[in-house]
């Protein structure tokens, strides 16, 4: 059996906000493994931050980022349960971070896959479905291959799937999830929207050959 270390329990204590002695159980009963320990508390409905996340949360906070050169910025709503938790600076600190990871994933645009319109989830396997490299395998294999690029293309276009860019081991989903445990209540990233410079507009585009004689005839 492995070694329960107390920064272990306190990690997973952190991760979950379940108590020390829960946690080092759970570590006990998973041979010290984080991830296994993590799901042993959610299936014996210890995490406290599950417990918290079917409670109503209508405070928090409207935070931003604006991207050095000013080309990409991002709003973003996070919300908690009161208004004594949004002024503290681990919860802005969690908005900050949370507007420069949308900053930083140009595919993201819902919040969750739950989020995305069935219509977009149609399209996507459409597209799948005609690939060149599909053509010869039988059915039941296309739709097997189909369905895992698709719920791969779905994980891209959500928020809370991404990579925390902070710390790679962890999503931002379970950022979240480590700011309830922390913070005592729950936690809801609303709505956000990022904007690029210049995103959508038609851009003049000159012959080169005729900007040239035009630089001359000035000359």
């Amino acid at each position: 059996m492995a070694e329960i270390s107390a920064k272990l329990v306190k990690e997973l204590r952190d991760k979950t906000g379940a108590g020390m002695m829960d946690c080092k159980k759970a570590l006990a009963e998973n041979d010290g493994d984080m991830t296994k320990s993590i799901e042993w508390l959610r299936q014996k409905g210890i995490s406290s931050a599950d417990k918290k996340n079917s409670r109503s949360a209508t405070e928090g906070l409207v935070g931003s980022y604006i991207h050095t050169g000013g080309r990409v910025g991002v709003m973003v709503e996070v919300n908690c349960e009161t208004d004594f938790v949004a002024r503290r600076e681990e919860f802005k600190t969690l908005v900050q971070n949370i507007a420069m990871q949308i900053a930083a994933c140009p595919n993201v645009e819902y919040i969750g896959v739950a989020d995305i319109p069935e219509s977009i989830v149609a399209k996507e396997k459409e597209i799948e479905m005609k690939r060149d490299d599909l053509g010869n395998k039988p059915d039941n294999i296309k739709e097997k291959i189909v369905q895992g690029r698709i719920d791969k293309r779905l994980q891209e276009m959500a928020l809370l799937d991404q990579p925390y860019i902070r710390d790679q081991n962890i999503t931002v989903a379970e950022l979240v999830k480590q700011s309830i445990a922390l913070l005592g209540e729950n936690i809801k990233i609303r709505r956000f929207a990022r904007f690029v410079l210049g995103e959508g507009l038609e851009k003049e585009e000159k012959n080169f050959a005729d900007e040239v004689a035009e630089q001359m005839g000035k000359a």
